[in-house]
């Protein structure tokens, strides 16, 4: 071969091999690169607004009025067992009270009415004892001879919330509607009208 020829053989194998060197620097890497528009993570702002708690739902209850109190549901009392008890607590729900005296032969005779009729209606309608007339030993031995401590007894051996409902003798009755209506009975009541009423006050 001669000197020409392989002069020319070795300068294109430069060129060749300086174009496979310029190829290999241009290839992008397969990992590392960035991620493009359709991978990118979500930004901070969406995130933010997928992880932020709902504002609070408006509820009724929110703006529900509070339930009318009757005036005479506005007292303070202690119970048969010494505890306070508030009348106002009974607004805004079905209720009976009960007026009555440990030594009244009636009181005596309807306890059991009184007693399967709070028993019937417990968890709609509130029965509460209203006691006087005597101090509270014999209160308290009535409750437990009689089998009427299915439900609160008040004592007002000072008769005050007697005079509050206008009872003036025993057995009594105040029957407190949701709306806050009062109607007051100041009489004994058979069991069958006993029943009667406190399921329409129920249903009220």
């Amino acid at each position: 071969m001669s000197s020409r020829a392989r002069s020319l053989g070795v300068l294109l194998g430069a060129v060749t091999l300086a174009a496979t060197v310029a190829a290999c620097g241009s290839r992008q890497p397969d990992s590392g690169a960035p991620a493009t528009s359709g991978t990118a993570p979500a930004s901070a702002t969406s995130q933010a607004e997928t992880s932020a708690p709902s504002s609070p739902e408006t509820s009724g209850s929110a703006s529900r009025p509070a339930p009318p109190v009757p005036d005479e549901l506005r007292f303070s009392a202690t119970t048969l067992d010494g505890k306070p008890f508030s009348g106002e607590s009974l607004a805004g729900k079905p209720a009976v009270l009960w007026f009555w005296a440990p030594w009244c032969p009636n009181c005596r005779a309807e306890a059991p009415s009184l007693a399967s009729t709070a028993k019937a209606h417990q968890g709609s309608v509130t029965f509460v004892g209203v006691a006087s007339q005597d101090d509270a030993g014999p209160m308290r031995d009535f409750v437990r001879d009689y089998g009427v401590g299915g439900f609160p007894h008040l004592n007002d051996s000072g008769g005050e919330l007697w005079q509050r409902f206008g009872v003036t003798y025993q057995p009594a009755y105040a029957f407190v509607s949701a709306d806050g209506t009062v109607e007051v009975v100041k009489q004994q009541l058979p069991e069958d009208e006993l029943a009667r009423r406190v399921a329409e006050l129920a249903g009220a």
